[in-house]
């Protein structure tokens, strides 16, 4: 789980006579991740692609063009079929020129209906207007302008205007005409200067005569038939991709494959006689390996297994030549066991269970672990769910959750909606069962009453009564960030330790000591008057009995010294690194064991918060009213009714009405209310995502990755196909 795959590199060396039955057969398996040939072997050229790899490339560029224009998606695909290469050639080019010619109609017909839009659009103004198109252009000496504005401003500018004698405007319901006799006819421009000072949305006239709404009716019936034309194209669009779907996502498939093993040889190291091909598989699938290319090839090729990737190592190992036999007499190239073609990295299978599979998706959001890394897979699944849970804690949101991650995962069959749906599963159900630990359903206290007596074990501490739990929250986040932190610092203490122990010791065992000591010190009863008297009372009774009141002067004194010893561990390591300048550097930085640690505190900050915003919206609804007072008072929803102020309630007295509530205010109220009380609750699930969500996986990425994980390894591609719309030939 915390590693990959072994995985091993192995060397296929053989006679180019074949490599055609070589290539087949692991194409078929489908398991090795091939090695580039670098070109630095004497002697050993790049392999050219097989005889055929452009025609099938051009192929397969025509059939995803064909699939575009379709729209084809996996769903339209028929039963598995064999695709020959005859079939191929007659019925793709068929296809071809039957897409091509109804995509060209389809075309044709969007490129007028476009045309015929815009002169509707550029009509309507005037048939708004209900003047003849040929009244409104042709003068000599009238200027004629048509556009939007507001006819009295347009009357009232020309009204004062000296360069017009005579004018006359027409409106309609958005359009108006103006009309204009200049004072003087030689000034072309004078109407247009005037319109300049008004708000006048100008409108070319189209170059039409007669009634415009006689013309619009024209454009509206030339559209509909426009669009019935299209509608037919369509249709047989839609026919044709019933018809040939199966066909082209088949003969996508084929050539994908055709592809792939024409090109397979450009990986290789050739001479003129023999072939060396080099890749990665999972060390226990050797054997599987070595079976398949016996049956196939026999002894007329040498496979060895050349290096057995170490989780430890973080160098690839050197390089030789192979070895080759005289091939002046035909001989074959055989691999030494030591050769390696381009010191490329082990490529990465991650190593986790089912239920953990999901969380794989977290870690490739930022990067997929190297192979000598540790995956933090496991880790995610054992703390991001947690706290999120805690933060959130509540029945009915933890079913929602559960709900929706359940949707995901049977409603999709991508592989990233189905791994949102596994995490959404996990974290809904820690919501759930943090929940009942809280008593809580949609923020109402209820469940504490049913299930716990009205005593649940813990509580989140937003009320003044229980303020303790509160300061319990910040706390525990912090010592729960000190053991995630520590976990980080242990993982990269155990990579670095193979590769350099001083290391190792200086960058994150130093950091293990720092946080362990400084907080032990923290926690202790050494120098007691300026820390928070909470530290010290929590865990001695209130609110959890568990007799600790802080370690003692003398384990706090031993803290400081192992705390001292980290700092001067990492200051040294910042030394050894960058000289001088390490020294202020590593002082400065050492001072993040605090706030690293109390960034945790916003798991705390996250649980009040979304406490409070469930709050206010029950509040709204149902209302709420107050026994005891100051420190002691107590929050009630008016779930039933809304005791007086000065009455008894469970042996208290009720002090005051924090709010009425919609439920108690009448039938309208109750109406408005339900609204507020479901989208309210419905906002609280949306933010919590965003808000609880977003900050567990900010601890994770940041504060926990960043002790240990770089990510940037390479995702296992093994040569083959998984077959969906083809069987074999």
């Amino acid at each position: 789980m915390l590693r990959p795959e072994q995985m091993s590199k192995v060397s296929v060396t053989g006679s180019r006579a074949v490599m055609d039955d070589v290539i087949e057969t692991v194409h078929e398996l489908n398991l090795v991740h091939l090695s580039d040939y670098d070109g630095s072997w004497e002697g050993f050229e790049q392999g050219n692609p097989v005889e055929g790899a452009d025609d099938a490339s051009e192929k397969l560029v025509t059939v995803r063009s064909l699939e575009s224009i379709l729209d084809l998606d996996e769903e339209d695909a028929g039963p598995s079929r064999i695709v020959t290469d005859e079939e191929l050639d007659e019925e793709l080019e068929s296809v071809r020129t039957e897409v091509n010619e109804l995509d060209d109609r389809r075309s044709e017909l969007e490129d007028e209906l476009r045309d015929v839009e815009e002169r509707l659009d550029s009509m309507k103004p005037f048939a708004d207007l209900g003047i003849d198109l040929d009244l409104l252009s042709g003068y000599d000496a009238l200027q004629v302008a048509v556009g939007h504005a507001d006819e009295s401003a347009v009357r009232d500018a020309l009204a004062d205007a000296d360069s017009v004698r005579e004018f006359g405007t027409f409106a309609g319901e958005n359009t108006v005409a103006v009309f204009a006799h200049p004072a003087d006819s030689a000034d072309e421009d004078a109407l247009d200067e005037i319109l300049v000072g008004v708000d006048f949305a100008s409108l070319e006239v189209p170059d039409a005569e007669g009634s415009p709404e006689e013309y619009v009716d024209k454009l509206q019936r030339e559209r509909q038939k426009l669009e019935s034309n299209l509608d037919s194209v369509e249709n047989e669009v839609e026919q044709l991709k019933l018809d040939t779907a199966g066909f082209l996502l088949a003969a996508e498939e084929k050539l994908t494959i055709d592809v792939q093993k024409a090109e397979a040889p450009l990986n290789f190291a050739t001479t003129e006689n023999a072939f060396v091909a080099e890749g990665w598989i999972p060390t226990e699938r050797y054997t599987e390996l070595t079976t398949a290319l016996g049956d196939t090839v026999g002894d007329r090729v040498e496979i060895d297994e050349l290096e057995r990737a170490s989780y430890d190592a973080r160098e690839s190992l050197g390089h030789e030549e192979p070895a080759t036999h005289d091939e002046s007499t035909g001989g074959e190239v055989a691999a030494d066991g030591g050769t390696t073609m381009d010191g490329d990295q082990p490529p990465v299978v991650q190593d986790n269970p089912g239920a953990f599979k999901p969380f794989e998706l977290l870690v490739e959001t930022i990067n997929r672990p190297k192979y000598f890394e540790f995956d933090p897979t496991v880790i995610l699944f054992l703390t991001f769910p947690a706290f999120f849970g805690f933060m959130i804690g509540d029945l009915g949101y933890g079913l929602l959750y559960m709900g929706i991650g359940f949707w995901l995962y049977s409603s999709f069959d991508n592989e990233a909606f189905k791994s949102l749906g596994g995490i959404a599963l996990w974290a809904g159900g820690f919501t759930a069962l943090f929940g009942v630990l809280y008593g809580e359903v949609f923020g109402l206290h209820q469940l504490g009453e049913w299930v716990w007596g009205g005593h649940p074990p813990i509580k989140k501490g937003l009320q003044p009564v229980n303020s303790d739990y509160a300061l319990t929250w910040l706390v525990v986040s912090i010592l729960v960030g000190l053991l995630h932190m520590t976990v980080g610092y242990l993982f990269g203490f155990i990579e670095e330790l193979s590769h350099d122990p001083v290391d190792a010791v200086l960058e994150s065992g130093s950091w293990v000591l720092l946080f362990g000591g400084i907080w032990t010190w923290i926690l202790s009863t050494q120098a007691s008057g300026p820390k928070p008297d909470f530290l010290f009372s929590i865990f001695a009774g209130e609110p959890f009995a568990l007799g600790f009141s802080g370690f003692s002067p003398q384990v706090g004194t031993l803290g400081l010294a192992i705390g001292l010893v980290g700092m001067a561990l990492y200051v040294a390591g910042e030394v050894k690194h960058l000289g001088g300048a390490g020294l202020l550097i590593g002082l400065l930085e050492s001072l993040s064991v605090l706030s690293d640690a109390l960034s945790y505190t916003r798991i705390a900050a996250v649980l009040l918060a979304k406490a409070g915003m469930a709050f206010v919206v029950n509040l709204l609804f149902f209302g709420v009213y107050v026994t005891g007072e100051g420190s002691h008072a107590e929050w009630h929803f008016g779930i039933n009714h809304m005791p007086e102020v000065g009455t008894t309630y469970h042996g208290y007295e009720v002090t005051s009405h924090m709010f009425g509530g919609m439920l108690h205010s009448g039938i309208g109220g109750v109406l408005i209310g339900l609204l507020v009380l479901v989208v309210g609750h419905l906002l609280v699930l949306a933010l919590g995502v965003t808000s609880a969500g977003l900050q567990a996986v900010r601890l994770e990425y940041v504060e926990f990755f960043g002790k240990f994980y770089e990510g940037g390894g390479e995702e296992y591609e093994p040569f083959g196909y998984d077959r969906s719309y083809t069987t074999q030939d």
